[in-house]
């Protein structure tokens, strides 16, 4: 092994890494086109990737994880925080002493007969003040190659590191692929992570949610800034000014298909045009103008296939025709092509399933790919990336957007108050289970920020940290909440939504330039109907004043559900929130 580094902090790291898993071989990877041609080479070999048809997908390949080894294992995703309280209640804790001797079981000897790849990246824009860097130690190409494409690797990150002792270590064995012994270990405190067991994306990408989120949100909290499991969008009007939000709303509530939205013909007519800077997380920070200001940490979309087509999100479908990674969806033998369920009404007759049997999409029952397969595609194929999308200063956010699945409760569009009332419409989010997700219609799940899955410590303190950036943001962003699964009587959805999304964003964007006004509710700032653009849209004024009304009753059952959950807080629960409670409280007696 030939160094590639001389920080001393980083050489005894991997010497101790070494000792303990015990590899054949250790590569360093320098993000040379040469080196990554010939492990992709090499795992073709092996059968650890396939090769897909050149001229239809070209630079693409397709991987097949185990049966049992398909998604984010929350029940065995641990934060290892010294004390269990700073782990908080919506964490699973592990005392970092048991931790790392549970681990260092698991993982000796783990690599003896393999090679082992150490990786540096960058999470964010090489050298901008923004990002952060960080390495993942492997025993998977799959790893490797999908690093390479989620985010920045190679001798550069070295460069800029230097001495700097200010890097994240991530170690990843797939050991025996034992889900028994399948563990996803944070060490906030230690900026560490360790994931063994797993070969599935979302368990051993370590850049994504694990230090993007979990290990950053920690930092964010000590270093006074944001890491949030947000999109960030670009809206351009005719005179050419681009204003810029972010949104977090939980699964199945069409994040990635707003990050890479498609305006309405009416809108892009006149000139309006729609820029992604990212799908899945952002990282805000303060800047000298008072304003809050954005990176996307990312340089791919880890992006779920099925469902993705070329009316749900044309722009994610063509980001995937080259140089992607596709993970248990289904193969299409006649030509090497990839196909998933709503992908188009031609599924192959003569197929491969995601595990890999004899499928004929035509007759069988069973589902040709697995319902979180995967894509993973580089942010620069994307038809609508912006200008921005790698500027090391970010940009800056004008709106903040939470969302959720609610049936009667969310009118379709309402703005917070105020900062602090924002902050407590965030840490109330919730959709509505739908049948096929569980079995059970309307239960009700929150989901602060969507980042239930994802904060890397308390979550009282995490709301108390989101009141403190707002007191010292001189000018902070605007806080809205939307629903764009408002149902009518029947149980149909009466807002039409995908591109149509865009005309709430555009009275979003005009509430911040103060263009229009608002009419105060009990729940916050709610549009004057005639200020919702419905211009060439099949919805008559009765529907909008439905999709804009505030029931009580549902109110009132939301409320019961906000006591319970904020309950669970205790007296970490920040007494502004509470407060803001009260105050909804007593807006609807």
């Amino acid at each position: 092994m030939k160094s590639q580094t001389n920080n001393v902090d980083v050489l005894k790291w991997i010497d101790d890494v070494i000792l303990m898993t015990k590899p054949a071989n250790v590569i360093w990877i320098d993000g040379s086109d040469e080196q990554l041609t010939a492990l992709r080479e090499e795992a073709c070999r092996t059968g650890e990737i396939r090769l897909l048809n050149q001229d239809k997908y070209p630079g693409c390949y397709y991987h097949r994880t185990k049966p049992n080894d398909v998604a984010r294992m929350e029940n065995r995703t641990l934060i290892c925080s010294e004390k269990e309280i700073d782990a908080g209640p919506t964490n699973i804790w592990m005392k970092p002493s048991e931790a790392y001797k549970l681990g260092k079981k698991i993982f000796e000897n783990s690599m003896m007969d393999r090679t082992m790849y150490i990786i540096p990246y960058s999470m964010g824009p090489v050298g901008s003040p923004f990002a952060k860097i960080g390495f993942e130690i492997t025993d998977s190409i799959y790893v490797v190659l999908n690093m390479s494409i989620m985010t920045r690797v190679g001798q550069k990150i070295l460069n800029v590191l230097g001495d700097s002792k200010d890097f994240v270590k991530g170690v990843h064995s797939k050991c025996n692929l034992d889900e028994n012994n399948r563990y996803i270990f944070h060490f906030p405190e230690d900026n560490t992570i360790w994931s063994c067991n797993s070969a599935y994306g979302g368990n051993v990408l370590l850049g994504k949610k694990c230090f993007a989120l979990r290990i950053a949100s920690y930092q964010g909290l000590k270093e006074n800034w944001m890491a949030e499991h947000m999109l960030i969008l670009g809206i351009e009007n005719p005179k050419g000014e681009v204003k810029y939000v972010t949104a977090a709303f939980p699964s199945a509530c069409g994040k990635t298909n707003l990050a890479m939205l498609i305006p309405p013909e009416g809108y892009r007519s006149k000139g309006y045009k729609v820029w992604t800077v990212g799908d899945d997380i952002a990282w805000l920070r303060i800047r000298e103008d008072g304003r809050l200001w954005a990176i996307n940490p990312e340089a791919g979309f880890f992006g779920v296939a099925p469902g993705t087509n070329k009316k749900s999100n044309p722009n994610a479908l063509t980001s995937t025709y080259k140089d992607t990674i596709f993970t248990n969806v289904a193969i299409n033998l006649d030509d090497e092509t990839v196909w998933w369920e709503r992908l188009d009404n031609n599924p192959p007759e003569n197929g491969l399933d995601w595990k890999g049997n004899p499928w004929n999409g035509k007759k069988s029952k069973e589902k040709g790919a697995h319902p979180n397969s995967r894509f993973t595609a580089p942010a620069k194929n994307c038809p609508s990336i912006s200008p921005e999308w790698e500027s090391p200063e970010g940009v800056p956010i004008s709106a903040i957007i939470f969302g959720g699945r609610r049936a009667k409760t969310a009118p379709l569009v309402y703005q917070s108050r105020n900062w602090q009332h924002g902050v407590f419409v965030g840490s109330t989010m919730a959709s509505e289970t739908t049948a096929a997700a569980t079995g059970k219609v309307g239960v009700v799940r929150r989901d602060p920020m969507a980042m239930l899955p994802f904060c890397g410590y308390h979550m009282g303190d995490y709301f108390g940290h989101w009141l403190e950036i707002g007191k010292k943001t001189p000018n902070p962003p605007k806080i809205f909440h939307v629903n764009w699964f408002r149902t009518n009587d029947k149980g149909g959805f009466i807002w039409p939504g995908y591109s149509e999304n865009f005309r709430v964003i555009d009275w979003i964007i005009k509430r911040c330039e103060n263009e229009v006004e608002a009419v105060e509710s009990p729940i916050g700032f709610l549009p004057k109907a005639e200020d919702i653009n419905l211009e060439g849209l099949d919805l008559t004024a009765d529907k909008l004043n439905e999709l804009l009304d505030i029931d009580k009753e549902s109110w009132a059952k939301n409320i019961e559900g906000i006591e319970e959950f904020y309950s669970s807080f205790g007296e970490r629960l920040p007494k502004e929130l509470k407060q803001e409670l009260e105050v909804l409280k007593n807006n609807f007696i």
